[in-house]
């Protein structure tokens, strides 16, 4: 410790002088767009020093090593190099210690999560967690020096007028991470205390600082950097249809999904893709083994082709249980714990919501890579399937183990597992993320799942509908969005009490997912499903293709603009009626979406009065007519 705090202070004196060991380069030109407040936030991060941490929180002597800083714009590129004549084994490589960050420890935050299933929110001073499943907690990863952390992104409304968006445009080799309080800020990557020989240098992340007004224009400008260093895969056609889980979960049989396709197929024959979701397999692992208890997944296959319908399948492509054929058979393609054997998850982490401890492959192994191709090749060329829901992706990324290339990331390790599964695909394939890391998985999926699982109660359906609205910017711009599935019926195979869900709060639900406009598949029985029912799935299968624009991260007013037509969303999240005002981008006339009643025509704006608790409108806005506010 006091080697720690005496490295401390010899760093601050160095700042005083010009950064130490930090080499300071840049372009100056775009700090004049920047607001006076960005402008002192940007000049402390240029004048910030950097800092090493091993994997003891030990701090690594600033003259073992060079970090340089070079702006590019908005954009900071940095590289570490070892100057001295022994290894350095860096864990923590602070690019940005602010001691004072000098914003409104107030200020409310948005902050990505590592896991899909995290997102940060609360205020500088206040963490909060978004979500049951925390990164800290549940899948024990340790924050940064124990304070809050974020990865890959954190955006601040500083105040009503201004946003200041701080993030990691790549994430080839290390996850960027941003740990925060009411007074400090750093910024960082994680490279998890592997071995920098001397004169070696790594390209570390890109980062970026920008700000505005209106948070949806700065997601726009974020994902146009992302995906200069990871091009978007996307699918031609936004994907529709429905998922067998959030009415039978594992509990699937040929049988049951043809009696449910027997009634899609007359009453809603544009659904495009029947998702069969878990079940199909004998072991987690063994995705090409036949299953005596589900049947024939081949003569599923070719049920839903027979019936006009697109097949797609649910397959976790990094991890296997102890019972599987591939854990027994192959014991080495597996992560290997610190005594050399498999690395039960449940050891590190959190260890599987079904049939764990699970295991995890590990995606630097070349035998690995090819057995990865050759399941995705198989169902493509061999059972027709061309869409793919990969689920438990994190577990491709798990910390605390060591890989058969020892000079590897977790972020390498997974990335280079997507990379194999990419080639068993064509470029008609859809590839879904899910259960993933959110960073690690820019420019390798087609699609990412950006909420939680949808349950059906009133509370899953708030805290999903912030999660998604809070990644819908990624729609169209980084990958298609998929906000989980559409649920109508009060029949749930997870418990709790559908019926007690009011209609506003179905709405709410529902008025969500149009919000997104990325994936829209339902997941309710067939069989329980009314006229109006399927009227409304009718109505979300058709989705924008665009995710919607708020300008803050209060979530209540967002906006679709398709150019003749936008789409505004209002959300009540409060417990009282309130009036809502609408600020529309021109003159307009209005239909209520749902119940496609007129509403007038108006320029300027529209309040929305008195809208119950719980409660959403969608507006559908189209050339006025010449009765403007009438």
């Amino acid at each position: 410790m006091k080697l720690r705090n005496f490295l401390l202070s010899a760093i601050t004196i160095l700042l005083v002088w010009g950064c130490g060991n930090t080499k300071l380069e840049g372009d100056q030109a775009s700090v004049a767009n920047h607001s006076a407040k960005a402008k002192l936030f940007r000049e402390r991060l240029e004048k910030s020093p950097s800092v090493l941490d091993d994997k003891d929180g030990n701090v690594i002597p600033s003259s073992d090593y060079k970090l340089s800083r070079k702006w590019e714009g908005n954009i900071c590129k940095t590289v570490l190099t070892n100057t001295s004549d022994k290894v350095i084994n860096p864990k923590e490589v602070i690019i940005f210690a602010l001691e004072k960050h000098g914003i409104n420890p107030e200020s409310p935050v948005y902050g990505e999560g590592f896991q899909m299933l995290h997102q940060n929110g609360g205020t500088l001073a206040k963490h909060e967690n978004r979500g049951s499943n925390s990164d800290k907690d549940h899948y024990r990863m340790k924050e940064l020096r124990n304070i809050p952390t974020v990865y890959g992104l954190l955006n601040i409304n500083v105040d009503e007028e201004e946003n200041f968006m701080l993030g990691f445009t790549s994430c080839e080799k290390f996850i960027g991470r941003i740990a925060y309080d009411q007074k400090q800020m750093l910024i960082a990557v994680d490279a998890e205390g592997l071995a920098l020989a001397p004169g070696e240098s790594w390209n570390l992340e890109d980062f970026i600082f920008i700000d505005g007004e209106n948070q949806g224009d700065l997601y726009d400008e974020m994902s146009d950097e992302i995906v200069k260093n990871h091009p978007a895969m996307k699918s031609e056609k936004m994907p529709i249809g429905w998922c067998s889980w959030y009415c039978y979960k594992e509990d699937i049989t040929d049988e049951i999904m043809m009696k449910n396709l027997d009634i899609f197929a007359k009453k809603v024959p544009e659904m495009e893709y029947i998702q069969l979701d878990d079940g199909y397999q004998p072991y987690m692992g063994d995705w090409l083994d036949p299953n005596p208890a589900y049947g024939d997944v081949r003569k599923t296959i070719d049920g839903i082709a027979a019936r006009g319908f697109k097949p797609a399948i649910w397959v976790a492509p990094f991890i296997a249980q102890k019972e599987s054929r591939v854990f027994k058979e192959h014991p080495d393609w597996f992560v290997k714990g610190k005594d050399g054997k498999p690395l039960n998850s449940s050891s590190v982490t959190f260890g599987g919501w079904r049939e764990g401890p699970w295991y995890c492959l590990d995606g630097t192994h070349p035998e690995v890579q090819a057995h990865l191709t050759h399941v995705i090749k198989t169902m493509r060329e061999e059972w027709g399937v061309n869409y793919f829901k990969l689920d438990a992706n994190y577990w491709g990324a798990i910390q605390d183990g060591a890989f058969y290339d020892k000079s590897a990331t977790r972020i390498e390790a997974y990335r280079r597992g997507m990379e194999a599964i990419l080639k068993g695909c064509d470029d008609q394939s859809v590839v879904l993320g899910c259960n993933a890391p959110i960073w690690p998985s820019l420019g390798l999926v087609t699609a990412q799942r950006t909420s939680a699982d949808i349950n059906r109660k009133w509370s899953n359906f708030r805290k999903l509908a912030i999660q998604n609205l809070s990644r819908c910017w990624q729609n169209e711009k980084v990958w298609d969005a998929d906000p989980d599935c559409i649920v109508q019926t009060a029949d749930s195979p997870f418990g709790g009490n559908p019926k007690e869900i009011t209609k506003d709060e179905w709405f709410f639900h529902l008025t969500s997912i149009h919000a997104v406009g990325g994936f829209s598949l339902g997941s309710d029985k067939a069989e329980l499903m009314t006229d109006e029912d399927f009227k409304i799935l009718k109505k979300l299968l058709k989705p924008t293709g665009k995710g919607a624009k708020f300008k803050n991260s209060k979530l209540e007013v967002g906006v679709t603009d398709l150019g003749d037509t936008q789409y505004y969303y209002v959300f009540n999240w409060t417990e009282e009626p309130i009036d809502m005002d609408v600020e529309l981008i021109k003159g307009a006339k209005l239909t209520d979406f749902w119940t496609e009643k007129e509403i007038g025509e108006f320029e300027g704006k529209y309040t929305v009065k008195q809208l119950a608790p719980h409660a959403a409108k969608l507006l559908v806005a189209t050339k006025a007519e010449g009765q403007l506010g009438k």
